[in-house]
């Protein structure tokens, strides 16, 4: 096996093994804060964290996909290890920026959730037959 094709299935690997472990995490220590956010609602604030879990995946597994081209020759190990760190700093980068984006739009969704609840609006009644 030539060095390129060792550099793409490490990175894959690597890549894939990396957001398994982070959505899981994110996954199993966000659900106290999903649950703060929807106001005590523990069965919508687990549906909510499955979908976030889905998004992360299939954004990052995106991701991963997309960033699997080599554009230049790898002729060595250092070549393919430099190429690989670069790769991986970039999966790592994006795993980071998603996980701050969501903590920033779930934090002010439970301050805006905060704010009514103190300023007194009563909450919105949900329409059954909307829902049919």
């Amino acid at each position: 096996m030539n060095l390129i094709v060792a550099t793409y299935a490490t990175y894959a690997t690597i890549s894939l093994v990396l957001t398994f472990w982070v959505a899981r995490t994110l996954h199993r220590t966000g659900a106290r804060f999903l649950v703060d956010v929807m106001n005590g609602d523990r069965d919508l604030a687990e549906v909510v964290n499955h979908l976030l879990v889905i998004g992360f995946w299939l954004v990052n597994a995106g991701f991963v996909a997309l960033a699997l081209r080599i554009s230049g020759s790898v002729i060595d190990a250092r070549a393919a290890i430099e190429e690989l760190a670069m790769k991986l700093g970039m999966v790592l980068l994006v795993l980071g920026g998603m996980h701050f984006a969501n903590l920033i739009a779930l934090n002010k969704i439970r301050r805006t959730r905060h704010q009514e609840k103190q300023a007194g609006f009563p909450p919105v009644p949900v329409d059954a037959t909307a829902l049919a």
